[in-house]
């Protein structure tokens, strides 16, 4: 869904193409409804974190730093995020105490180099599904139009618990309502704020020093800078996106349909590269796992971690590959491998159990109920 209501004209001094773009991600909350002793950012989604998924989302759209915002169990959080290159610099900032998003974001901010050239790109840690084309075409509506800011949105159906765009009469966004501060006639309102965003830096830092907390929360609302902006007779912006992008993960059940939604894209990406499946809504592929050309999956597969598949293998049912390397033109069936290498052309199974560190020869067929000998090397 592209936003056609309102084309403003460009503010004096806007970024042009080639300015500088900068990202901050908000990931310092607890996260309480997931219950749970893990940071939520480090929910695992396909095998990896659902922070990551974020990051990944700003790859193609030529953010050149980026900013994490981290608080409840920082260190955990940023060991985490470390361990991968992202292709980006990453600098870590805490947020000691938790005073809402306004807060969060002027506190990313100072992660930033000292300058104010170029434009800046607000996220929260917890929207996996976003896509890359999206942040793209987000970034190239804010520099098309020249607006101070601009607010990625959705038309949803339920609108509850979101914050309500409210638009002036000729399409311009004026505000954004929280819903508990919202009255009935702007709870009706079915555009709702993702909580994503792309500002021009220089004028980023000023609003929020004029953001004041009096809301219900008595919080700093992100949200207020929108207000803030357009009082000043700054331009603000909107770009549509599908809910389904940009609905956030704030409890178990939305993890899961998160965790489906991403799996139902993966397994499309692997059937377009020369993947058979015979069964994708039971097949389970992490995001991390690597697989060859006709390599096929039947039903009740589960490949997870730094699986990597050669060309022309058949997994059968019930297997479970955990961190293993099988080569090329294998037949695998009912068999659980964790930290180990099969070699190429085995036959492995039915109903093998493959600890960690096991290897099996190029040519082998191991037989039904396989457990790996004494004698077989293990790393």
């Amino acid at each position: 869904m592209t936003d056609t209501r309102h084309t403003a004209s460009p503010d004096p001094g806007s970024p042009t193409e080639g300015s500088g773009l900068s990202a901050v991600l908000l990931a310092a909350g607890q996260g309480s409804r997931m219950r749970s002793e893990r940071p939520k950012p480090l929910h695992r989604l396909c095998g990896s974190p659902m922070l990551s998924y974020v990051l990944d989302s700003l790859s193609t759209c030529g953010v050149e730093r980026a900013v994490i915002v981290v608080g409840h169990k920082a260190e955990w959080v940023t060991k985490k995020m470390q361990e991968q290159f992202w292709g980006v610099p990453l600098e870590f900032v805490e947020q000691r105490v938790q005073r809402g998003t306004g807060d969060a974001t002027m506190v990313g901010l100072v992660g930033l180099p000292d300058d104010d050239d170029g434009d800046v790109l607000v996220l929260p840690g917890d929207t996996p599904l976003l896509r890359r084309e999206t942040v793209e075409a987000l970034v190239q509506h804010h520099r098309r139009t020249g607006a101070a800011a601009t607010v990625l949105t959705s038309v949803v159906e339920d609108p509850t618990g979101y914050g309500r765009v409210i638009r002036s009469g000729s399409g311009g966004v004026e505000a954004v309502v929280e819903e508990r501060d919202a009255s009935p006639e702007q709870r009706s309102i079915d555009e709702v704020n993702t909580s994503i965003y792309c500002f021009r830096r220089s004028l980023l830092a000023p609003a929020l020093r004029r953001v004041q907390p009096d809301n219900s929360q008595g919080e700093y609302y992100l949200t207020d800078v929108v207000s803030v902006l357009v009082a000043a007779g700054h331009t603000v912006e909107a770009h549509g996106a599908p809910e389904t992008e940009t609905q956030g993960v704030n409890d178990r059940g939305q993890l899961a349909a998160a965790e489906a939604e991403l799996r139902q894209r993966t397994n499309k990406a692997l059937l377009a590269d020369g993947v058979t499946m015979v069964d994708p809504s039971v097949t389970y592929v992490d995001t991390t796992v690597k697989l060859g050309r006709d390599v096929s999956l039947f039903p009740g597969v589960i490949l997870q971690g730094s699986t990597t598949v050669g060309d022309g293998t058949e997994v059968g049912p019930g297997c479970r590959l955990v961190d293993t390397s099988v080569g090329d033109d294998c037949v695998l069936t009912h068999a659980v491998a964790t930290g180990a290498d099969i070699g190429d052309r085995c036959t492995v199974g039915p109903f093998a159990n493959i600890p960690a560190g096991t290897k099996i020869a190029s040519d082998t067929t191991t037989g039904a109920f396989y457990t790996p000998p004494a004698d077989v090397q293990r790393s």
